[in-house]
Formats: C-alpha cells, sequence, structure tokens
C-alpha cells in the first residue's frame, strides 16, 4: 500500500477490535462467516469493518454479491495485521493464557471419523477451552476450505493446492473382517465410489466373489458384516471396536500367516495457509495431531 502524506493521527485512534473484526472478515470471505466465528451481529461486523475504513481514509472491502473481496490497500492492511495476529498468539501462549480462547472452528471428515472417533475424544479440548464452539461436518465430500466452508479437513489424500497446508496424521489400516459364519461374499461400495482406494483393492481381489451388499456409508458396510452379508474392508480402528466381528487374512496370505492390514491409507490434517495460525484454529489442530498420535497402533491396525 502506497502511503500518502496525511495529517498525522494518534496512535490512540485506532481501535485493535476493528482491526481483528476486519482480519476475520478477510480470511472468511463473508459477513455471515465472520460474525458466527466473533460471536458477533452482522450489523456489529459492519459497523467494525466502516470505522476501521474510516479511521484509515481509505476503503478496505469489496463489496461483491458472492462475499467481500479485499482492495489493494485492503490486502497491504490485512498482511500487516495477521502478523500482529500471530505476535498476538506468541504473547498468550507465553503469558499462558491460551485458556481463554473463543470463538467457532469448522471442521470436515468422514461421518465415520466424525462419530465413532473424533467426536468421542474432544473432551479434553473442550475442558481446556470451554468458550471455543465446534461444528462439525460430516461429509464424503471434499469441502472448500479455500472457500471457507470449513477450517480445518481431516483427508484420506494430501491435497495439491499450494494454498493449503497439510499435516500427516496417521496411517490408517484396513482389513477385512466378517461375522462367523457368513458366506464366501462380500460387503463394497456402490458404483460411485468405485475409484476409491478401498473400492478398487476390493476389485483386484474379489476373486470372483458375489457383492452381496453395497453401500457409500462405511458405517453402512460395518453393520451389513456384523449382519451376516459377508466381509467388508473396515478401517481396522473401526472394526476394532465391534463385537461379533473376526478380522480375515487378506487373499493371498500363507496360512496363519500374520494379520497385516492389506491396504493402507495417510490421514492428512488439512487448513488454509491463512486460518492455520488464528490462535482458536491451531489450538484444533494441536488438539487433533495430540490425539492421532496417542491412537497411532489403533490407526494403523497393528497388533
Amino acid at each position: 500500500m502506497t502511503v500518502q502524506k496525511r495529517s498525522a493521527l494518534p496512535a490512540a485512534s485506532m481501535d485493535w477490535d476493528d482491526l481483528r473484526v476486519f482480519l476475520e472478515l478477510a480470511r472468511a470471505g463473508s459477513l455471515s462467516a465472520a460474525a458466527r466465528a466473533l460471536g458477533l451481529s452482522h450489523a456489529t461486523v459492519g459497523r467494525r469493518i466502516a470505522a476501521l475504513e474510516a479511521t484509515l481514509g481509505r476503503p478496505l472491502v469489496d463489496r461483491r454479491s458472492d462475499g467481500y473481496g479485499l482492495t489493494a490497500d485492503g490486502e497491504a492492511v490485512r498482511a500487516l495485521a495477521e502478523g500482529m495476529d500471530e505476535r498476538a498468539l506468541t504473547i498468550l501462549r507465553r503469558a499462558g493464557h491460551e485458556e481463554g480462547l473463543a470463538g467457532t472452528v469448522r471442521l470436515t471428515m468422514t461421518q465415520a471419523l466424525a462419530d465413532r472417533f473424533l467426536v468421542p475424544r474432544l473432551a479434553p479440548l473442550r475442558a481446556r477451552h470451554p468458550a471455543l464452539d465446534l461444528e462439525v461436518i460430516a461429509d464424503n465430500r471434499s469441502l472448500s476450505l479455500a472457500r471457507r466452508e470449513a477450517d480445518l479437513a481431516i483427508r484420506l489424500a494430501r491435497p495439491q493446492s499450494g494454498e493449503l497446508f497439510a499435516r500427516r496424521l496417521a496411517t490408517i489400516g484396513y482389513a477385512l473382517y466378517a461375522a462367523p459364519g457368513a458366506p464366501d461374499a462380500l460387503v463394497g461400495f456402490d458404483e460411485a465410489l468405485a475409484d476409491l482406494p478401498e473400492a478398487a483393492w476390493l476389485a483386484r481381489h474379489a476373486g470372483g466373489r458375489r457383492i452381496a451388499f453395497r453401500s457409500n456409508s462405511v458405517q453402512a458396510q460395518l453393520a451389513a458384516a456384523k449382519g451376516g452379508f459377508g466381509a467388508a474392508l473396515l478401517p481396522c480402528w473401526l472394526a476394532a471396536e465391534e463385537a461379533g466381528l473376526k478380522r480375515l487374512p487378506a487373499p493371498g496370505s500363507p496360512l496363519g500367516s500374520p494379520l497385516g492390514p492389506p491396504l493402507a491409507r495417510e490421514a492428512w490434517l488439512v487448513v488454509h495457509r491463512d486460518r492455520k495460525d488464528v490462535p482458536r484454529v491451531r489450538a484444533v489442530i494441536d488438539h487433533i495431531v495430540e490425539l492421532f498420535e496417542a491412537e497411532r497402533a489403533l490407526l494403523a491396525g497393528e497388533g
């Protein structure tokens, strides 16, 4: 931003809260998302932005039909504000005040991972940050972090976008599971998910066996395996908690060989680069990383 000579403004005339609201709007891209994250009304967010623009004497945002963009001056102010926000986080950490974090963090992941793994293990995060609100979006689709559909995503493939920061969480092991006495048939995926690595593995090793049950839901496949439809390729961490399922050797495994997972996928924690150092987002990231590390053996299907 080219700063023109103007009458000097007293340092106290800029309200840090106005800058904080502007930074959240720049990150979120919409008034509603910023208001939700900050716990403010739409009108308050609008007033804060207008006050900051009046203080600086120039427009910072472009109000568009599909959201808010930044002017050239707005981009420059955002870059400076990001640095200030990061330094404020460092000060809070050193002072031991992370417990004061508040606001909303949106996470997205598959239904099974949300319902059966992550959500039941969030109590310590809630206890440490009681003012932190979470929205968990369980969806097999990859929601766009760039469009602020979520702050964080747990995905089973590393993203290629340069705007996204990805951290490997764990190896997820898969194995075949069936109920005792189940027929020599398989539980598989519907045609829409034929490109999934799990579906491709089943197709390679089906050996002419009938697919007696198909679903796009891993939890439905688990229920079908328990119900005796046949063998399902399931995440080891999910099947390990279920009574009435027996882990089977992979096709072609020598009799009595160790029951290692025949398929493994990598779990990645993904966040847009301009969100990863937001204090409340960082708190959730740290908790998820610690959680996956603590459950490493379970997730890998070891033993």
